[in-house]
């Protein structure tokens, strides 16, 4: 398994941080910088120096000024990002993708941890995790066995993610114009139109910033029912969108057009535009999924 991800998580932060300022602006202090990002000091100061050494930052003992705006390609790639419970399930899944597994495919759990490097009370955990969901289902002395996405599965799934997300969307209408979100959608906007302006070469980008996006929304009201809910809608929209591969660059960036109108029905504070939006949206993405499923 890769290592090093909790530097590489927070320097991609950083770099979220640095998009919701403008060049000539002064970062955060070490100490807010610490909270922010949620790791030591030592890795603030590691993500700093790097910053300075890419030109993105001008670094002095004091202060820390942006230099320049970050761009895409600064960022680390999201797989060297992970945790372990998070690159096991990243590796699980290409490897369903990978040995194309249908309803009743076999899961060995010793031949997934020599596989993935990793220990297999780690795949077991991960297993446990997902078997409530009835995406995978033990067997007594004859290892798992994955049960498959059926349509039925789809759209009980996407009932909650719809309840989930239209409620968090209406919640941008009683927003105050200090809330931290909204530099951050601003960044997302900027985010969508460099991979609109290059979506011929990098459309299979789109799942990633899919994902960010759609947990900034939730994020806006926390829950930890929700958070942990959001893992099962992740892995299942990332993963069908990438079996799905007919029409592929075109699904995308229509699905990027139709983020770019709910940023701005969001920033428009107007709810009937912000439902109309998202309802819109909404119907896309689950098209797509019982497309792909089927």
């Amino acid at each position: 398994m890769r290592t090093n991800t909790t530097f590489k998580r927070a320097f991609n932060d950083m770099i979220d941080i640095i998009r919701t300022l403008d060049p000539g602006e002064e970062l955060p202090s070490e100490n807010a910088l610490r909270a922010q990002l949620g790791v030591s000091r030592t890795t603030v100061r590691k993500v700093l120096a790097g910053m300075s050494a890419r030109g993105i930052i001008i670094s002095d003992v004091h202060r820390r000024i942006v230099h320049e705006q970050p761009s895409q390609i600064d960022r680390y790639p999201q797989e060297e990002t992970l945790a372990i419970s998070e690159q096991v399930e990243t590796s699980f899944m290409e490897w369903m993708l990978r040995g194309g597994a249908c309803p009743g495919t076999e899961i060995n759990e010793t031949e997934l941890a020599r596989k993935f490097g990793v220990a297999t009370t780690i795949i077991r955990e991960f297993l446990n995790r997902f078997q409530k969901y009835g995406l995978i289902e033990k067997r007594p002395n004859a290892g798992w066995v994955f049960k498959g996405f059926t349509a039925s599965f789809a759209l009980e799934l996407f009932e909650i993610r719809e309840m989930f997300e239209m409620r968090s969307a209406r919640l941008f209408a009683g927003l105050p114009d200090s809330a931290s979100v909204w530099k951050q959608i601003q960044s997302m906007r900027g985010e969508h139109l460099e991979l609109l302006a290059d979506i011929d070469t990098r459309f299979q980008d789109f799942s990633e910033l899919d994902s960010r996006f759609h947990r900034l929304i939730a994020a806006v009201a926390p829950n930890r029912f929700i958070e942990s809910f959001q893992d099962v809608i992740a892995m299942v929209f990332h993963y069908h969108y990438q079996w799905n591969k007919r029409d592929e660059r075109a699904r995308n960036e229509v699905a990027i057009g139709e983020h770019l109108a709910l940023i701005e029905a969001l920033e428009s504070r107007n709810i009937a535009l912000i439902d109309r939006a998202c309802r819109l949206h909404l119907t896309s993405a689950r098209e797509t999924l019982l497309h792909s499923i089927a």
